[in-house]
């Protein structure tokens, strides 16, 4: 595995995020699970499933609505899928299409704390 990040080559991080939890065979295709997959895919949950709480808050508003929650799993989401593209998988584009996002859902989540402690309502 070529590694362009020299954290990658942890001996610590090598030893035991990468070790297979469990394989198993898909239609052919061997499946590997190692701990970073699973930071991955906690990622990928946490960014794909924000929209719920986005979705129901603007239904009951009647308008478009973004709760804290979005933003929380939205930082949640890009910080574990960074950390899997960085360390697990030592992949740029992965790392590219993560941190812009990343930084945004960081400043949003910054303004909306910043204004519920102006106006103690809001939140």
């Amino acid at each position: 595995m070529n590694h362009w990040l020299p954290i990658t080559s942890s001996p610590v991080l090598a030893s035991f995020m990468h070790d297979p939890i469990f394989q198993f065979d898909f239609m052919g295709h061997p499946v590997v699970i190692v701990p970073w997959k699973l930071v991955g895919y906690f990622g990928v949950l946490m960014f794909g499933f924000r929209w719920f709480p986005q979705m129901m808050a603007s239904r009951k508003a009647g308008r478009v609505r973004m709760p804290r929650v979005f933003w929380l799993m939205s930082v949640l989401g890009s910080i574990s899928l960074l950390s899997y593209f960085i360390f697990g998988k030592n992949d740029s584009v992965g790392i590219l299409s993560n941190l812009f996002p990343s930084f945004v859902a960081c400043y949003n989540l910054y303004l909306d704390l910043k204004s519920a402690r102006k106006d103690p309502e809001h939140g």
